[in-house]
C-alpha cells in the first residue's frame, strides 16, 4: 500500500476506526488480561507503526498469552516459535527438501518455516544461541527470507513479538545489539499489584473465558500504518527527539557528564526514528491531532533500554538503565 493510496475520506474512517478500536480492543483483552495498562498500550502502538516488538518479564506474567489475544483481535495469521537452545535457523525460515515429481524426476522444493506468518511470537528468544537469533534479522529488516539463493517475501503486515526472560537468569543468551535495534521497543512486564493478582488468580480458576473476538484485519492495518505516518508533528518536537537519542552518545559535544560515566555505547538514528513514529501513533490513539512532547517523553523508556549500553562503572554504582533514562529526560530540555 502506497502513501498516496488512502484518499482523504479512507483517511478519516481509519483514524475514525483507531480511536473508537482502543476501548473495544480493552474490552476484549479483559477477558484474559489483567492490569497491565502501559504494556499493552506500547504494543498497541508498535502494531500501529509497523514495528516490532520485545517483551522482557519474568516466567509465568502472561506474555505469551498477551501476544497470542492480541493476534486473535487483530485477526492476523499467528505462529508460535519456541526458542530452544537445539533450535536451528531453517527452523525458523524454512529449508529446501527432495522431492518426486509427476514425471519420476526429483527437484528441490522450498518448505517454508513458521516465519512465514503475519504475527510472530518468538517466544523466550534469548534462550537459543545467536546463531539462531540471528536467523529473524533478514525476515525483521526486509521483510524476506533467503534460502539457496532465492528471495521469498512475506506477506504483510508482519510482526515479530518476542518474549525474554531476564538476561540474569540461567540459560539465557543476550541478544546482539544489531538485532536488538531491531525491535521498536522493549517493554518491560512486572509483578501485578497485589489486588490485580488476587483477580487474575480468582479469574483463571473459575470458568473458561470468553473467547476473543477479532475486530480487524490486515487490510485495516495496513491502513492504520499510513494514517499513522501522516499524523503532523512539530520540527521542534522531533528536534527533541533527535536531542535524546544523540543525548545517550558518551564522549560528543554536549553529551551530558553523566551519560559519560555511565554509558559505553548510545542510541543510534533508528531510535530518534522509533520516538518520533511512536509517538505518532501514540497521538492517534489517544485522539490528538498531532504529536506533543509528552508523546515523546512517554515512549523514551522503552524506546532507549535496549539500545543503550550500560558502562561497567555503572554496573558497579547499582546504576540501572531506567535511571539514565530518568536523568536523561530531566537533562535534556525540550525546547
Amino acid at each position: 500500500m502506497s502513501s498516496e493510496s488512502l484518499s482523504l475520506e479512507q483517511e478519516e474512517q481509519t483514524i475514525g476506526q483507531i480511536r473508537s478500536g482502543r476501548e473495544k480492543i480493552a474490552a476484549e483483552l479483559s477477558k484474559t488480561i489483567v492490569g497491565q495498562h502501559d504494556v499493552i498500550e506500547q504494543l498497541l502502538i508498535c502494531l500501529m507503526a509497523g514495528g516490532h516488538c520485545l517483551i522482557t518479564g519474568a516466567p509465568g506474567l502472561a506474555k505469551t498469552l498477551l501476544v497470542r489475544s492480541v493476534a486473535k483481535i487483530f485477526h492476523l495469521h499467528f505462529q508460535r516459535i519456541q526458542f530452544t537452545p537445539d533450535l536451528m535457523p531453517a527452523d525458523i525460515t524454512g529449508t529446501e527438501i527432495l522431492e518426486d515429481n509427476a514425471d519420476g524426476r526429483r527437484r528441490m522444493t522450498f518448505v517454508k518455516g513458521p516465519i512465514f506468518a503475519n504475527v510472530i511470537l518468538a517466544d523466550e528468544i534469548n534462550r537459543t544461541p545467536p546463531k539462531t537469533q540471528a536467523a529473524l534479522l533478514e525476515a525483521m529488516q526486509e521483510h524476506q527470507v533467503t534460502a539457496a539463493g532465492h528471495r521469498y517475501e512475506l506477506d504483510e503486515p508482519f510482526f515479530v513479538l518476542a518474549t525474554q526472560n531476564p538476561i540474569e537468569m540461567e540459560g539465557t543468551y543476550p541478544l546482539p545489539e544489531a538485532q536488538l535495534d531491531r525491535f521498536m521497543f522493549n517493554v518491560l512486564i512486572d509483578y501485578l499489584p497485589a489486588e490485580q493478582e488476587l483477580a487474575v488468580v480468582m479469574q483463571t480458576t473459575a470458568t473458561r473465558a470468553e473467547p476473543i473476538q477479532p475486530l480487524f484485519t490486515g487490510e485495516d492495518v495496513l491502513r492504520f500504518h499510513e494514517a499513522v505516518r501522516r499524523v503532523p508533528i512539530a520540527e521542534e518536537v522531533g528536534a527533541y527527539a533527535v536531542r535524546l537519542a544523540s543525548s545517550t552518545r558518551p564522549d560528543r559535544d554536549g553529551t551530558p557528564d553523566f551519560i559519560n560515566h555511565y554509558v559505553s555505547w548510545g542510541a543510534g538514528l533508528r531510535a530518534a526514528q522509533t520516538l518520533v513514529l511512536g509517538a505518532k501513533a501514540r497521538a492517534l490513539l489517544a485522539g490528538n491531532a498531532h504529536v506533543r512532547f509528552e508523546d515523546i517523553r512517554a515512549l523514551a523508556h522503552p524506546a532507549l533500554r535496549h539500545r543503550v549500553l550500560l558502562s561497567y562503572k555503572a554496573e558497579a554504582e547499582g546504576v540501572t538503565i531506567e535511571d539514565v533514562i530518568d536523568q536523561l529526560l530531566s537533562t535534556v530540555p525540550a525546547k
